[in-house]
């Protein structure tokens, strides 16, 4: 990462930049960098820092799949995912860094922040589990975030809409590989069954979280119809996968991630990916 202005023009053509995500044009370009009259820019920036943290979070958790997936197109599709996750993280922070006044880049946000000042949900941080278990969290978190995303592209803000906008199109490439997956699993052979309905069991408490959040319900993300459709989305998948939906949502586990109130998981991970930028606060990357 480096912290320089994402909201800076790019050149089209080939000298365009954007190294990052599934695109290389500017997905921001010509959108407003003014918090618009009426938006409350402490909320923006709790928004986008919010959902950049999840993202971010993910994003390192499916970074710990390569050299170790079932399949070399696998591998590479689990890396794609995770930089399309990066991308979307970087872009959320720089906004955050402009409507909560401070100027902070992308790197201040990733880098110099402790465990408890994350605000992700406690889901994405767990440790990666076997594949199965891989599949079914990023299941969940697809379908939830494709479906607050979707609410989002109507933001008062526009620059929110328009990073909105850029992640529905790769949430449902995420979407799509994590369930064609789960039915290939759930409904595959006798051991990929019984692990995918171990990896469900354990996703499940975490669910709660999800469907109660409404850290973006400022910006038109209704917890109640994100919610209802994350539901019904997973409950198809498993029914076809022949896993049992019923406990969707299951006994939730206590606490919330949007609060600071993390699992033991978070920290040993951030220190991993914070411990070059930290050892080296004046590089440039």
């Amino acid at each position: 990462m480096r912290d320089e202005d994402l909201y800076a023009d790019h050149a089209e053509g080939d000298s365009a930049r954007w190294a990052f995500g599934t695109g290389f044009t500017d997905p921001l370009h010509g959108v407003g960098r003014t918090v618009p009259d009426g938006v409350d820019a402490e909320e923006l920036a709790a928004c986008c820092v919010a959902l950049g943290d999840d993202a971010l979070v993910s994003a390192q958790r499916l970074a710990e799949w390569c050299t170790r997936a079932p399949e070399l197109e696998e591998e590479l599709a689990l890396a794609n995912i995770g930089l399309d996750l990066l991308g979307q993280a970087r872009l959320l922070y720089a906004r955050a860094g402009r409507a909560d006044g401070t100027g902070r880049g992308e790197d201040a946000y990733a880098y110099f922040r402790d465990p408890v000042d994350f605000r992700n949900v406690r889901l994405a941080e767990l440790p990666g589990g076997d594949f199965a278990f891989t599949v079914v969290r990023l299941l969940v978190l697809s379908v939830w975030r494709l479906a607050v995303c979707e609410a989002l592209t109507a933001a008062a803000d526009p620059v929110l809409a328009a990073i909105a906008a850029k992640s529905v199109k790769e949430l449902a490439y995420h979407r799509r590989w994590a369930a064609e997956w789960t039915l290939r699993l759930g409904d595959g052979t006798a051991e990929s069954g019984l692990r995918t309905a171990a990896a469900w069991d354990t996703v499940a408490p975490w669910l709660d979280e999800l469907l109660t959040d409404g850290v973006a319900r400022c910006f038109g993300a209704d917890p109640a119809a994100v919610a209802a459709r994350t539901r019904d989305e997973l409950s198809a998948v498993l029914a076809e996968a022949r896993l049992d939906g019923s406990g969707v949502p299951a006994p939730a586990v206590p606490g919330s991630g949007r609060g600071g109130d993390h699992t033991p998981h978070l920290a040993p991970l951030l220190s991993e990916l914070q411990s070059v930028a930290r050892a080296h606060p004046d590089a440039s990357w």
